[in-house]
């Protein structure tokens, strides 16, 4: 978002300063408005938490209740310090920098681990560091870049260590097997294995119970309502359909890639189908499951996604904060407004509870962090 005063310096440009005016995230005396300009369910709030990041991505809850957020563009993990519960933040401490496009984040035994675009790295860590108190160690060499070129890791019930890592085209067959994929190793990296495949590009990867959840980024040119976002519950050993197969509807059997041509519609109703779907070219991303106890009863347990928002779809999609019923994949809109027609105000990204209830947003569009709470009107 550009300061207020190059704005004034557009003032020649009457379109441009009517375009960038009507955006929902102004800056300075701007943000008196009501939660942002954003809509939320009443009673929701909406302010900015953190700011001044380049791209930030990805959120983890330390041990002790700090919250680290990744920055790809930035190269930097850092920590973000509520230290006194206030709900305000304290002040933000790069814990590493110098890193090669950082994207996942996850606590497990004492250390940090970190997906970046080519490698899943371990940083020691013991609760309350806010800086990397030794370089970390590769713990798994991954493939790097491609269209896709982010990496998400998280750890199960199991203890092993998930990584997702997307597709390098739109659509094509992958010559490396941990591309368009999530699969699974020891926390050292060790015994390797392809725990779900199919998927061109799942970036929200969580665990909720025993279930590991996932959102998935459909095909693009292949219309403005085809195909719809996916959200899948991953299974160990199966496949989810890409490149050649695509779903059309919650519940029901894939069908198959005509345009891709290979395969065929036999293939498809083997891919395991999706629990709940949105609209096309959304991007959904990030995920979270609300375990907290200050939002309404109504919206606990349930999964919380970021759309990333289209960039080839007309009229626009995404851009806004969804729920979905983990068991019956009703979609409903939580957030919403970073939109107004064609303009695009932000790029929401990830989503993490606080300990105080509260849930933190990303947006990397804007280098900022909003902080959603609840206050019973």
């Amino acid at each position: 978002m550009a300061p207020n005063p190059w704005l004034r310096a557009l003032g020649t440009s009457l379109a441009l300063l009517t375009a960038l005016t009507s955006c929902a995230i102004m800056r300075g005396p701007n943000t008196a408005a009501p939660n942002l300009g954003l809509t939320l369910p009443p009673g929701f709030h909406a302010e900015i938490y953190a700011e001044g990041f380049k791209k930030p991505r990805l959120m983890a809850l330390a041990p002790n209740g700090d919250i680290f957020v990744s920055d790809e563009k930035g190269g930097t993990v850092t920590a973000l310090l509520d230290r006194d519960g206030d709900g305000r933040l304290d002040r933000q401490q790069v814990f590493a920098s110098g890193l090669n496009t950082p994207h996942g984040l996850a606590f497990h035994d004492g250390a940090l681990y970190v997906a970046v675009t080519d490698a899943v790295l371990r940083f020691p860590y013991s609760s309350g560091d806010v800086t990397a108190s030794a370089p970390p160690l590769v713990v798994t060499a991954l493939p790097g870049g491609g269209r896709h070129y982010s990496r998400t890791v998280v750890f199960g019930p199991d203890d092993r260590m998930y990584v997702a890592a997307g597709s390098t085209c739109n659509v094509c067959e992958e010559q490396d097997p941990r591309r368009a994929a999530v699969w699974v190793y020891d926390a050292d990296g060790q015994n390797a294995r392809p725990f779900a495949t199919g998927l061109r590009n799942a970036v929200g990867l969580e665990w909720f119970g025993d279930a590991l959840y996932a959102t998935a980024n459909g095909r693009d040119l292949a219309g403005n309502d085809l195909p719809p976002e996916a959200f899948y519950v991953l299974k160990e050993g199966q496949n989810y359909g890409w490149p050649y197969c695509y779903p059309v509807a919650p519940n029901t059997p894939q069908v198959w890639d005509q345009d891709f041509g290979k395969k065929g519609p036999a293939y498809c109703d083997q891919a395991q189908p999706a629990f709940a779907t949105t609209t096309a070219h959304a991007a959904p991303l990030g995920l979270a499951f609300y375990t907290g106890t200050a939002f309404p009863t109504e919206y606990r347990n349930l999964m919380f996604v970021a759309l990333h928002g289209s960039w080839n779809r007309e009229p626009k999609s995404g851009y806004k904060v969804i729920t979905v019923h983990p068991q019956t994949g009703e979609v409903r809109d939580f957030v919403s407004g970073f939109q107004s027609g064609p303009v695009t105000t932000a790029r929401p990204v990830d989503l993490q509870v606080t300990p105080d209830g509260a849930l933190l947003l990303t947006d990397d569009g804007n280098g900022l962090i909003y902080r959603l709470s609840y206050r019973a009107p």
